[in-house]
């Protein structure tokens, strides 16, 4: 029951990600200090992509629930039911006119929620090269002024498809950034800018060409 929902099943499923990403991937935790306790919303984390198992390692890291946004065409119809009990924010992004996406997650924040958003739009293609961040996560800091907790993931399993890596151990890597906060009104593309400026020093690694 000591979970955010007090909800027995939540509690054990938070334990079962705990044991799953300390045993299977000997995940890493670089910066715990940055993160902050439970009931610390608004607060949006933001990662960048290197594979399917990211939420699973982030959320390890945290004593609080993350609501993850997550595309639309990746979330597979036979697993709704698991989708809408994680509160999983469907965005489609292959659409430049997906607002209810953007308001739902607007509307976590200022509930006191905490959100968890993959700007890159996707899977980091080739390796450790990072992804133009979107401006869609500067809209929704902008509007919102909550807090940002920068979270750089590294050592993931290479596989050819993003659900491969949830079946491959691997010794992988969270680097936890100081907390990022901009004023209200801030313009979105400074924002996502300033954020992915924080991954490029971080992971040195570069950025490639948006698709």
């Amino acid at each position: 029951m000591d979970n955010p929902r007090n909800d027995p099943r939540l509690g054990w499923s938070y334990r079962a990600v705990q044991a799953y990403a300390r045993l299977f991937h000997r995940v890493r935790v670089i910066g715990k200090e940055h993160i902050p306790p439970r009931g610390c919303g608004p607060l949006v984390v933001v990662c960048n992509h290197t594979a399917g198992v990211d939420p699973a390692l982030v959320q390890s890291a945290c004593t609080f629930e993350i609501r993850w946004m997550m595309a639309k065409d990746m979330m597979l119809p036979r697993y709704q039911p698991f989708w809408e009990w994680m509160r999983i924010i469907g965005v489609d992004r292959y659409s430049k006119r997906d607002t209810a996406s953007a308001r739902e997650a607007i509307r976590h924040l200022e509930e006191g929620g905490v959100l968890g958003v993959f700007p890159e739009g996707g899977i980091e293609k080739p390796r450790k090269v990072l992804r133009p961040f979107m401006a869609g996560v500067g809209l929704i800091v902008a509007k919102t002024a909550a807090p940002v907790m920068p979270v750089f993931i590294d050592e993931t399993p290479n596989t050819q498809t993003a659900w491969g890596s949830l079946f491959i151990p691997s010794r992988s890597k969270i680097v936890v950034g100081p907390p990022m906060r901009f004023e209200t009104g801030a313009r979105p593309e400074a924002i996502a800018k300033a954020i992915q400026d924080w991954f490029t020093r971080t992971s040195g690694w570069p950025t490639g060409a948006a698709e």
